[in-house]
């Protein structure tokens, strides 16, 4: 089956695959200025911390059609960062092109021009990530070397979706299953189906199939009697968030599948860009966690099937404790055994 491409600029506008109703439909929607681009990000037409930062950057484009004021494009930045809170990836890319930006006035006395260097940033990066996620699943397939004993084919599980869908480029957690596919290491994939909503069984699922690769979907419930039953060899998830301490958030169910794959002895590993990093938090309590509407839990297709009287909690993330996480994987190497001495040294 053909590959979608999730994010494609052309036209002088952004074309989104619209994550929300794959697998189903291949629908694009078209962002064509700042607040197209926010209601993208916001409503989760586009999700994945890496994809979601580079839909910021092109939303900054977008701006310098409406203005070319610096304090415009600072406030539009401002804007467009504040539509999801719990990925740090999205704040990263801002800032860089609000630095470039502030950098570029200083010395032009004004942001003409500046658009055609700020499209350029925005392919550089997608090309950047697409090596570093290479270099960080090439780092993966020796460390499952290395804890099995054997160059597989492994049996592997995922939570979430990680692959292009999130990346745009090559994945992070997905995109080192992917890779060991490619390689013919790969015998089988449990990826879960992933609250509230369901990336797992609608996304990875699609990729998974995409790539041809040997899979099936399973439910949150199910983490304890697959780890115990079916000789799982390891586990790769994302990251939206990566504290000092190694402390990580990613989406809800994360954290309760590190904390079963400790009890069973299987190494559980998380694969993300530096961008994903926040050292200037110490430890994971400090992450916000965004809480998605109620409707997605007591509703399916805009019909409720809760009572009427019925509340949702509806957590997006979890944090998981670093010390549940046998490894982190980043473009700079593996940090292992994660703790704030490794993260340090290894993000230098």
């Amino acid at each position: 089956m053909q590959k979608v491409t999730p994010l494609e600029w052309k036209d002088e506008c952004l074309y989104l695959i619209d994550q929300r109703k794959l697998p189903m439909e291949e629908i694009i929607v078209i962002a064509k200025n700042v607040e197209d681009t926010f209601n993208a990000i916001k409503d989760m037409v586009v999700r994945g911390a890496p994809l979601i930062g580079f839909t910021g950057i092109w939303g900054l484009v977008l701006a310098l059609n409406e203005s070319t004021s610096l304090d415009d494009f600072k406030a539009s930045a401002s804007y467009l960062n504040s539509a999801r809170p719990t990925a740090v990836n999205l704040e990263f890319e801002l800032k860089v092109c609000v630095e470039m930006a502030t950098k570029y006035c200083a010395e032009n006395g004004t942001l003409e021009g500046f658009k055609t260097l700020l499209e350029a940033h925005a392919i550089n990066e997608m090309k950047v990530l697409h090596d570093k996620n290479l270099a960080m699943a090439k780092r993966a397939e020796q460390e499952l070397k290395e804890v099995t004993g054997h160059e597989g084919p492994y049996t592997l599980m995922t939570i979430c979706n990680t692959g292009y869908l999130a990346c745009g480029p090559q994945g992070t957690a997905l995109g080192i299953i992917t890779y060991l596919h490619s390689k013919g290491k790969v015998k089988h994939v449990y990826a879960s189906e992933t609250r509230p909503y369901m990336q797992g069984v609608r996304l990875t699922a699609y990729e998974l199939s995409k790539s041809g690769i040997s899979h099936e979907v399973t439910v949150e419930g199910a983490f304890s009697y697959l780890l115990k039953e079916k000789n799982v060899d390891a586990i790769f998830a994302g990251a939206d968030r990566i504290v000092a301490n190694g402390d990580t958030a990613n989406k809800i169910g994360t954290s309760s599948l590190s904390i079963v794959a400790n009890h069973y002895n299987v190494p559980f590993y998380i694969a993300a860009p530096i961008s994903s990093f926040d050292i200037n938090m110490e430890t994971g309590s400090e992450i916000p966690i965004e809480m998605r509407p109620e409707e997605e839990i007591l509703e399916f297709k805009g019909i409720r099937v809760a009572p009427a009287d019925s509340r949702a909690l509806n957590p997006s993330f979890d944090v998981t404790d670093h010390k549940m996480i046998e490894g982190i994987f980043c473009e700079n190497g593996l940090i292992k055994p994660v703790d704030k001495e490794n993260v340090l040294k290894v993000l230098g």
